[in-house]
């Protein structure tokens, strides 16, 4: 198993503690340290025998160090997990993907039911996203969460079965060593965001299946790290975007093309940014309310 921790904090105890109910079979769990300085990581490898840490040498991005630490494991490995820090597991989660992926020899990547900590379902399972339909989803999702091109996207509306997807959360995946060495891993262009759609992209086109398994249930907080600065981490997303719509449409004729999405997701950056500030600081001043 392996996960990324960059200051993780308390979530990574919970991370490891609620991992025992989640498999009976042994499970090494490789931290790939992109820098951290709460020292939790330190601290996790000296209470948990399982947990092992690995020094990146600095931030490399989550797809960096995710192909970092799976190059520690052994190659003879059928299948590895990968999962942020802030997840916490329920009973059998672990071993209801590994059940799946018996069930389905080509699924190259599996993913559980992911919970939001207040219990709703986060909708980790989706279509891999077209210019049109990604390009809708960016500009309306915010003001029209229903409209057709969210919904498409998102795939909301489908029944919760077991089911192949476009691509599939990467806050935790089940991961055939196979098809993941096929594809040359993650692409470590990707700084952060995105990674996963790109992951699942290329699963597919190379014939493996990105499974969708609701019987595994995983519980995510969701962006410890990201939502401690969105002057960096939203126009890396915005970045991210770009980069795989671009991979997808490098022909010269597609130059416009991709001038137009670049300046369209800067301004939707720029907005992005802009009302993430004013929110902190409604909070902030929220917080002081009442104070001398």
């Amino acid at each position: 198993m392996v996960t990324v921790t960059y200051s993780p904090g308390e979530h990574l105890r919970g991370f490891l503690e609620s991992l025992a109910s989640a498999t009976v079979l042994p499970t090494e769990v490789i931290m790939a340290d992109n820098g951290s300085t709460d020292g939790a990581p330190e601290a996790a490898a000296e209470q948990f025998p399982s947990a092992r840490l690995l020094r990146t040498g600095g931030n490399i991005g989550y797809g960096g160090a995710i192909n970092r630490a799976v190059g520690e494991i052994d190659p003879a490995a059928e299948f590895v997990v990968v999962a942020n820090p802030d997840v916490r597991w329920e009973a059998g989660a672990i071993d209801a993907l590994i059940a799946a992926a018996r069930r389905w020899p080509r699924a190259g990547a599996l993913g559980p039911t992911v919970l939001e900590p207040d219990g709703s379902r986060y909708p980790s399972a989706r279509a891999v996203p077209g210019l049109l339909d990604g390009a809708g989803h960016a500009v309306l999702g915010k003001l029209w969460p229903s409209n057709r091109w969210t919904r498409a996207y998102l795939q909301e509306s489908q029944e919760v079965s077991e089911r192949p997807v476009g691509w599939l959360s990467g806050s935790c995946l089940l991961l055939r060593r196979k098809a993941f060495d096929t594809i040359g891993g993650f692409d470590s262009r990707y700084f952060m965001y995105m990674e996963d759609v790109d992951l699942g992209d290329r699963l597919g086109r190379a014939g493996w299946q990105n499974l969708y398994v609701p019987d595994a249930t995983v519980v995510h907080a969701k962006g410890h790290a990201a939502g401690k600065a969105p002057e960096l981490m939203l126009p890396a997303h915005h970045r991210s975007a770009y980069r795989f719509q671009a991979d997808r449409h490098p022909h010269w004729w597609q130059a416009p093309l991709r001038g137009a999405l670049w300046a369209g997701l800067r301004v939707r950056s720029q907005v992005a940014v802009a009302a993430a500030v004013r929110e902190r600081c409604r909070a902030g001043a929220t917080r002081g309310e009442g104070k001398a």
